[in-house]
């Protein structure tokens, strides 16, 4: 495109703009699970240590993988990709616009089993997305910039759940708030109806080859040894910061911020820090490489955890005076750890990418997403009994602790001048 600067050409192109949809419509109903559904159930009378216990209906994240070579295996009326990912956000639609229809106290059984549905199709929509963005994606350049446009579009999805729906929520009833909410599936959904399918290279013939070739492909590839730790560090490298967020709406609820405070300044001081840094670790990577973005990304991601432990010894605010002063500060202490959040996330996805074999995307993509899951499934569940126990500042500070392994393990996984290794 004549004008465009040379740096910006390679980020106008049809395959990241399609990385747009994507993304977006990965996120939605996770940041919907992650941030509107907390706040919903507070409002409804629930305590801190019964919505952290939610996090367990996040579990079909971390067992997306047994499912997965289903998706390689069988192809849907649109096709293996594109047919998955169009029946998944059709579903999407209809149980999330359902779900606030019931009381959080009287219907709280069936709300936690809606949550789980929305969880199981969330993350079958996310392994025919990923498989689809991985099969476009040529070369590491294009798949490390297509993966950090994917990581903004999923950030900037939480605008929905996490922004729009909350300001919303103070003119509508709640019913209302989650078919709106539902109505931003559907861009995915003409996504999906509109694109081509891509080639299927090398896919299995036979479900049992579906299951078993994609484990006997990684093993053989990497040896025991190097996957196990590649499966370790899968686990560890973004545990700290997820612990660190997992009852953020709640957090800032109880430092004294209203929900349209949530709404207009902490939802966009996460937002745009977020997509900041993922765009800049996704430039930053085609120079940097995946390895060393890992580790000087991953350091900023677990330093900005402190700003938070360092905002909870502050507070609590005073809810009837709160000052423009505290709005700002709590804007700057989640600008920061989003930044981090941002830039960790994009060279991780990229690096998780790269690990994938084209003749078994959905599978591999599943298994190893599904390892960084775990930690926001299991160990979130027990955030809001911590947070009760400990105090927020101490559990603030045992989450930057919990995010040093994972650093560790870069020695093994990703040495700084073996950008090759993993490959």
């Amino acid at each position: 495109m004549a004008g465009t600067p040379r740096w910006l050409a390679p980020l106008l192109t049809r395959k990241m703009l399609i990385c747009v949809f994507t993304g977006f419509s990965s996120g939605l109903p996770l940041f919907l699970l992650l941030q509107m559904l907390p706040i919903w159930l507070k409002e409804g009378g629930l305590d801190t240590a019964t919505i952290g216990k939610f996090a367990l209906a996040q579990m079909p994240f971390a067992w997306k993988f047994l499912w997965a070579p289903l998706l390689d295996r069988y192809a849907l009326p649109l096709g293996r990709r594109r047919g998955w990912m169009a029946s998944s956000q059709i579903a999407l639609f209809l149980v999330i616009g359902v779900m606030g229809a019931f009381d959080p106290v009287a219907h709280l059984r069936l709300i936690f089993a809606l949550s789980v549905v929305i969880a199981f199709l969330s993350a079958t929509q996310d392994i025919a997305l990923d498989a689809y963005r991985r099969e476009i994606l040529n070369d590491d350049a294009e798949l490390g910039l297509g993966t950090a446009v994917h990581v903004n579009a999923y950030r900037i999805a939480g605008l929905v759940p996490g922004s729009l729906s909350l300001i919303l929520a103070e003119m509508l009833p709640w019913g209302t708030v989650f078919w709106v909410t539902a109505f931003f599936m559907l861009p995915g959904l003409a996504m999906a109806l509109l694109v081509r399918e891509p080639p299927a290279i090398g896919a299995p013939r036979t479900l049992g080859a579906a299951v078993v070739e994609p484990f006997r492909e990684f093993i053989g590839r990497k040896g025991w040894k190097a996957a196990a730790l590649l499966l370790l560090f899968l686990l560890l490298y973004k545990l700290g910061d997820s612990l660190a967020t997992a009852l953020a709406s709640v957090f800032y609820l109880e430092m004294g911020f209203s929900k349209q405070d949530i709404g207009l300044v902490a939802k966009h001081a996460m937002l745009w820090p977020a997509l900041l840094g993922g765009m800049i670790g996704g430039l930053w990577m085609v120079r940097l490489g995946i390895n060393r973005a890992l580790w000087v990304f991953g350091v900023v991601q677990l330093v900005t955890i402190l700003g938070f432990a360092w905002f909870a010894w502050v507070g609590p605010f005073d809810p009837d005076a709160i000052t423009a002063a505290n709005l700002w500060l709590l804007a700057a202490v989640i600008a920061a750890e989003y930044l981090g959040v941002g830039l960790g996330t994009a060279a991780f996805i990229a690096f998780i990418a790269r690990n994938t074999h084209p003749a078994y995307t959905a599978a591999q993509f599943a298994l190893f997403t599904c390892m960084t899951a775990v930690p926001r499934t299991v160990v979130n569940a027990f955030a809001g009994v911590w947070v009760e126990y400990l105090g927020w500042t101490r559990f603030f500070l045992i989450c930057t602790l919990i995010a040093v392994p994972g650093m560790l393990l870069l020695f093994w996984v990703a040495p700084w001048n073996g950008e090759k290794e993993g490959a």
